[in-house]
């Protein structure tokens, strides 16, 4: 007799492009590295890993071109436990950046070769069965980094997100804005844009900057936290959004981090513990706190419950190398108990 699968584990996908990372090892500048070190990753690829990680049957929409560099990265996702049978072929690259870490005042860099050109963001428009995938699953996450590549793949995304919402599923959207990849005016370019994604949208990942700076929002307020409080329940009640969720973060002068999550749902805020630990390598993070915010929510924990688990899940990835969480529930758990915070199960 087959396994049952846990109560609560859903069918996730997310879309996004897989891309190769090159580290310069240790805090060397790229210009004085001799060797670099590679993985594969992409907010699909972290978002679908962890969810993995925590049970659930997770899988990557994506294109990956049809040679051995292909081949290497779906190998990677399968050693992550993502699955790949939504995974399209062709094209002849992958996207690349080059990662150079931080330290003290200098902050990290990113350096992105030509991700236009990969086979992910030349997708022609019938390359994903949308009907399919949507009748196969429960759930379905996307990305702002995603929306900012071109009109081909916004009009993969619209349509996506349209047949799951008609296939009764759930859709997620982070904002996750990045000036550079909108380019001079990116706010304008980008707003409608993320007006149509959030009204498919049940649960969006989102903090006061997002509303103020993409949706053109004002408040009076000046606090951060005050802004976040007038103008979140506002987002969620315009585009009729279940749960919105977010962090704050601060970086101290001994190079340490403090994070506080937030969650809104049903009219009311509920907000983490404040978090403070040593940072090892920071990208993905953002992934995990949203993870941690989907698990929660597909196991019907308590809202107290998601918002500290999802702050433990960010807190353990920055721990770990290379952008893709790797913490199981398990570990998050033990997390929450040594920091003083429990969820009963």
């Amino acid at each position: 007799m087959p396994n049952m699968p846990k109560l609560g584990m859903k069918k996730v996908a997310a879309f996004g492009e897989v891309m190769m990372r090159l580290t310069v090892p240790g805090v060397e500048r790229l210009s004085q590295a001799s060797q670099l070190d590679y993985s594969f990753s992409g907010t699909g690829v972290n978002v679908s890993s962890q969810l993995a990680r925590f049970g659930h049957d997770a899988y990557l929409i994506s294109r990956l071109p049809d040679n051995p560099l292909g081949e290497a990265a779906e190998a990677y996702l399968r050693k992550l436990g993502i699955g790949t049978a939504f995974i399209s072929h062709g094209g002849k690259y992958v996207g690349m950046y080059f990662l150079e870490q931080g330290f003290g005042p200098r902050p990290g860099r990113v350096t992105y070769t030509d991700r236009l050109g990969s086979s992910f963001n030349t997708a022609p428009d019938d390359v994903y069965s949308y009907s399919e995938i949507a009748g196969s699953i429960d759930a379905i996450h996307f990305c702002g980094i995603a929306l900012a590549m071109n009109d081909g793949v916004r009009q993969h995304m619209k349509a996506l997100a349209a047949a799951v919402k008609a296939a009764g599923g759930t859709v997620i959207f982070d904002c996750n804005y990045r000036p550079a990849h909108w380019g001079e005016e990116g706010y304008v370019k980008a707003r409608a844009h993320y007006e149509e994604m959030l009204k498919f949208a049940d649960i969006v990942m989102m903090n006061e900057k997002d509303a103020m700076l993409t949706l053109g929002m004002e408040t009076e307020k000046t606090d951060r936290r005050e802004q976040l409080e007038e103008l979140i329940p506002r987002v969620a009640k315009l585009y009729n959004i279940s749960v919105i969720a977010g962090t704050h973060r601060a970086i101290h002068e001994n190079q340490t981090h403090s994070l506080q999550g937030f969650m809104y749902k049903q009219e009311s805020f509920t907000f983490s513990e404040r978090l403070t630990f040593a940072v090892h390598d920071r990208i993905g993070a953002g992934d995990a706190y949203t993870c941690g915010i989907l698990h929660g929510e597909f196991q019907g924990f308590a809202p107290e419950q998601t918002v500290e688990f999802a702050a433990a899940s960010s807190m353990l990835a920055h721990t770990f190398e290379g952008d893709t969480p790797m913490a199981t529930e398990r570990e998050v758990l033990r997390a929450m108990v040594e920091s003083g915070i429990d969820v009963e199960r």
